[in-house]
């Protein structure tokens, strides 16, 4: 296998499904790397990002266990936009070294990179062969964060404001798989892409 394997990026705003086609196109065979599990791992107690949050913010970010304590730093980076930034800086690149390091070690066909933000990024549209957008209605959107969230309409309208409009995700997109219906709907479409991705990875790799 080549050192360079062959990376989809899946994304889609908040709400969208990505867990979903995630999960469908990792029992197909494909090997799943998911940046939000990283970040996970990266702020748990004794995760490698701790250290470096605790000298920026001090230990009034840090729960008992020793993980961060997210409702606290949700609270200062709302009071203070700087303080986002701050934990972004610690964080990413931790978790661009360790996605990169999983996709690297992959025995799958290809990669499926998950990274909720990705259109927002930037520059993992250079790490990733095709750009998958898992899309569905704002509307839809916002029924399924509030049900699993128990947030309010406005609040999950605040964080869809924050995130690339759909528009923007689907002008980036390669691929759309559309997750506004069935289960089945999803199903079928991720294994039709499955054998797109399957059939490129091996072109590649031919190459």
């Amino acid at each position: 296998m080549s050192d360079h394997p062959f990376i989809v990026g899946l994304t889609g705003g908040i709400g969208s499904g990505k867990s979903a086609a995630a999960d469908l196109f990792g029992a197909l065979g494909a090997a799943l790397v998911d940046t939000d599990q990283i970040a996970h791992r990266l702020t748990a107690p004794d995760g490698a990002a701790m250290p470096d949050i605790l000298a920026a913010f001090g230990a009034g970010v840090i729960a008992e266990d020793g993980s961060l304590n997210r409702p606290a730093m949700r609270a200062l980076a709302f009071e203070d936009p700087a303080a986002r930034k701050r934990l972004e800086g610690i964080l990413h690149p931790l978790i661009r070294s360790e996605s990169d390091r999983l996709c690297r070690i992959a025995s799958a066909p290809y990669v499926v990179l998950v990274v909720p933000l990705l259109v927002e990024s930037g520059t993992y549209r250079e790490r990733v062969r095709r750009l998958c957008v898992v899309d569905c209605s704002e509307e839809v959107q916002v029924q399924r964060v509030m049900q699993r969230s128990g947030l309010e309409a406005c609040q999950v309208r605040a964080i869809m404001a924050a995130q690339a409009s759909r528009a923007a995700r689907l002008a980036a997109a390669d691929d759309v798989v559309d997750n506004g219906g069935s289960l089945a709907h999803l199903q079928e479409q991720v294994a039709a892409l499955h054998r797109t991705y399957l059939a490129l990875a091996a072109q590649a790799g031919a190459v």
